[in-house]
């Protein structure tokens, strides 16, 4: 295969963008990482890039604040599937866990098998979707029937690696028959050769240059972890906090500062009344469309969405919340009939203020179904990666699903964004409409 030339990544705040909605960068032989990103260094010098948290906080930290994080699907199963991989690609405890080595799919799922003490077909569907949920968040690389440990494995600290370590010698061994069409060694073998597994085997970390430190630098320790704090809590919560809980969202000072500490991240700060989100800075979300992604060596799309996507949930085994999730043309489709059905027709009846774009009207499967041509397996996908997204909310009513509704994420859009949505809807529920007419007027005449 035919490496493609990579051009030098964006800097700073776009590339933060870039992180954050379309998941961990590449990066080209001696690119450096921009500032706050870890260098994730591969055996041919090529590399991704991931951001890091400020001071070493992670987001666990919102337990102590007694803050919800973004709600992870299945998270149960999910961690304990990654506490599998982790079992079977960290097989020398002596060094850093990632980046580890490859292991059979089916080694893994053996080895959960054993740890939960299960082995019916529920269970296996449940483990499959948790290695697809960890793989599409960048927990781990899957490819060929063979799993590494992903990137975002390079972000657990150093303190919790005593901690993992006990963690896999407490995991059971999986009772395995020997094999005798293909051996472990040969699956891995064979998979060692494929491009997409290869580009994330073996590496190194190196730190990256420093980000916060001209703005921390000059308050004490308490008011930097206060600032610290907010920051997270604003960037990892489901929902906009109450600013009387946080010193650095009620004074005005703090909050300038915060401001910058997100704006070199491209984020904003977003209110709702007394209460205080993060969201996608407009322009540098805009700059996504007219700068040019950096080459990778598979296909991909990079463009950033109007709505942010969740970042990852972190405890001691920290899994993908959905954060680098890329919507396709079956997932927008599907959101916009949500939006259709769960808000413009609730809010043209009178039963939604003017500017939610939250809903407790629930758009039935059956709708969805009716109004779609997608085959149902291409709905079921799209609607799994909605709600990994954090971009869609399911509504169960008794034994049977109620439907999905908008969900977390739509609390991040800036007013800009919310206007600019809020035409797109005008634009796919009434295009024929005197109002959709002005608003394709009003982008004309820019």
């Amino acid at each position: 295969m035919t490496a493609v030339k990579r051009p030098k990544i964006d800097d700073g705040p776009v590339a933060h963008v870039r992180a954050r909605s379309g998941g961990p960068l590449w990066l080209g032989a001696g690119v450096a990482a921009p500032p706050g990103m870890l260098r994730l260094t591969h055996p041919d010098s090529t590399g991704q890039a991931l951001p890091v948290w400020p001071d070493g906080v992670t987001p666990s930290i919102l337990d102590e604040y007694q803050v919800t994080p973004i709600a992870v699907e299945r998270s149960g199963e999910t961690r304990r599937v990654l506490a599998a991989v982790l079992k079977c690609c960290w097989s020398d405890l002596s060094v850093d866990p990632w980046p580890g080595g490859p292991a059979p799919v089916e080694l893994v799922l053996d080895t959960y098998r054993a740890l939960i003490g299960r082995a019916d077909d529920l269970m296996r569907n449940w483990a499959v979707g948790a290695l697809r949920r960890l793989h599409d968040s960048s927990w781990i690389v899957m490819d060929d029937g063979v799993v590494v440990l992903g990137p975002r494995c390079a972000l657990w600290p150093v303190e919790s690696h005593a901690q993992l370590q006990e963690l896999v010698r407490r995991l059971p061994e999986p009772e395995r028959p020997e094999l005798t069409v293909v051996a472990d060694a040969d699956i891995v073998a064979a998979a060692e050769t494929t491009p997409d597994l290869a580009s994330g085997l073996g590496g190194r970390v190196e730190g990256g240059a420093a980000e916060f430190g001209d703005l921390l630098g000059g308050y004490d320790e308490r008011r930097r972890a206060e600032l610290v704090a907010a920051f997270m809590v604003v960037e990892y919560a489901a929902e906009p906090v109450q600013e009387a809980r946080f010193a650095a969202l009620r004074d005005p000072a703090l909050r300038h500062t915060l401001g910058e500490m997100l704006a070199r991240r491209g984020r904003t700060l977003v209110q709702h009344r007394e209460r205080w989100t993060s969201g996608y800075d407009d322009t540098r979300a805009a700059a996504l469309t007219t700068s040019p992604a950096p080459a990778r060596q598979m296909p991909d799309d990079d463009a950033a969405s109007d709505v942010t996507a969740p970042a990852p949930d972190d405890g001691d085994l920290p899994v993908g919340g959905g954060e680098g999730v890329r919507l396709g043309v079956s997932e927008r489709a599907v959101l916009t009939l949500v939006l259709v059905h769960s808000v413009a027709i609730p809010r043209a009846e009178g039963l939604l203020p003017e500017d939610s774009w939250l809903s407790p009207h629930p758009t039935p499967v059956d709708e969805l179904r009716r109004h779609t041509q997608l085959p149902i397996g291409e709905l079921e996908a799209a609607l799994r990666a909605l709600r990994h997204a954090g971009l869609l909310g399911q509504v169960k009513a008794g034994e049977e699903a109620g439907g999905y509704v908008p969900g977390p994420q739509f609390h991040r859009l800036t007013p800009v964004a919310r206007r600019r949505l809020q035409e797109e809807l005008i634009l796919a529920a009434g295009p024929n409409t005197p109002l959709a007419a002005a608003v394709r007027a009003r982008r004309s005449a820019k």
